[in-house]
C-alpha cells in the first residue's frame, strides 16, 4: 500500500513540474508563433501549432487547446474541439474564432451561447470594423486571469448596459478590429470589455464581450476578442492575460 501511495505522489509531483502542453489550431501562423514564443518565455509552456486538418485524433493529452481560425471551421474539427471541452478540456478561442464566418457551423455558436444577429448595427446587428483603436477594459479585477502579473497602463471610462459609468484598468490596441454586438446567452463569467470610439458616427461603443469564460460539459471555454495582428499578441498586457488563461486552474 505504501508503494502505491508513493507512486501516486510521485506521479502528481511529476505532473506539477512538467510544462503545460498547449495545442494551437490556426490558419494564420505568424501571430500564433508570436503568441507561442511569448507564453514560452513567460510560463515555459510548450506549444504545438497545427492546421485544423492536422489536429491530433486525441486532444486529451493537452492542458489547453487554443483556436485562431479566420476562415471556415470544418465540421470534423468543430466537433472535436467542442467534444474536447465537454469532456473536461480547456478550450481557448481567440479573436475571429467567433465571427460571421462561423454562422454556417451547426454546433459552434449555439454551443457557445453566441448569436451574431443580422441587420443594422444600431438595431443590434453584428458588425466588424477593422483599422480601429480597441480599448480593452478589465471588468473582473479580482479574477486571476485578469489580475496576476497584468499591468494596465490606462484608466478607461466604461459604461455598462444600465448606463452606469466607471473607470476601469485597461490598455489600447492600435490598428485593431472590433466586433460589435456579440449577443451572449447562458451563464458565464465576464472578464474583459471593450471601448470603441466611432468618431465619424459620433458614438462610443462599450460592451462586456471582449473576454469571458463559461462551463461547457465537464470543461471550460474561454474567449478573447483581441488578436487582429501579430503585434497584438506581443502586447505585454494581453500576452500576460493569455498566459494566465493557459495556466488558470478552474
Amino acid at each position: 500500500m505504501s508503494i502505491i501511495i508513493l507512486a501516486a505522489c510521485l506521479s502528481v509531483c511529476l505532473a506539477a513540474d512538467r510544462p503545460q502542453r498547449i495545442l494551437i489550431v490556426a490558419d494564420e501562423f505568424p501571430a500564433m508563433e508570436a503568441l507561442a514564443e511569448g507564453m514560452k518565455r513567460l510560463e515555459g509552456v510548450e506549444c504545438r501549432i497545427v492546421k485544423q486538418g492536422d489536429m491530433p485524433y486525441d486532444l486529451s493529452a493537452f492542458d489547453a487547446v487554443m483556436v485562431y481560425i479566420h476562415g471556415r471551421l470544418d465540421e470534423g474539427p468543430e466537433n472535436a474541439l467542442l467534444d474536447y471541452a465537454e469532456s473536461g478540456g480547456k478550450l481557448i478561442l481567440l479573436h475571429h474564432s467567433i465571427s460571421s464566418g462561423k454562422r454556417s457551423n451547426k454546433r459552434w455558436l449555439p454551443k457557445l451561447g453566441v448569436e451574431l444577429a443580422m441587420g443594422d448595427v444600431d438595431a443590434g446587428g453584428y458588425k466588424w470594423i477593422e483599422g480601429v483603436t480597441l480599448e480593452v477594459c478589465n471588468l473582473a479585477p479580482r479574477h486571476p486571469i485578469t489580475r496576476n502579473g497584468v499591468t494596465y497602463p490606462l484608466k478607461l471610462a466604461f459604461t455598462d448596459a444600465r448606463g452606469r459609468q466607471s473607470l476601469r484598468d485597461g490598455f489600447a490596441l492600435e490598428r485593431s478590429e472590433v466586433y460589435i454586438n456579440h449577443r451572449l446567452s447562458g451563464r458565464r463569467t465576464t472578464l474583459l470589455g471593450y471601448r470603441y470610439v466611432d468618431a465619424a458616427a459620433g458614438k462610443i461603443w462599450t460592451q462586456p464581450t471582449a473576454g469571458w469564460l463559461m462551463r461547457l460539459g465537464r470543461g471550460h471555454v474561454l474567449y478573447f476578442m483581441p488578436g487582429h495582428t501579430e503585434r497584438e499578441f506581443r502586447h505585454p498586457s494581453y500576452l500576460r492575460i493569455l498566459a494566465n488563461a493557459v495556466t488558470w486552474k478552474p
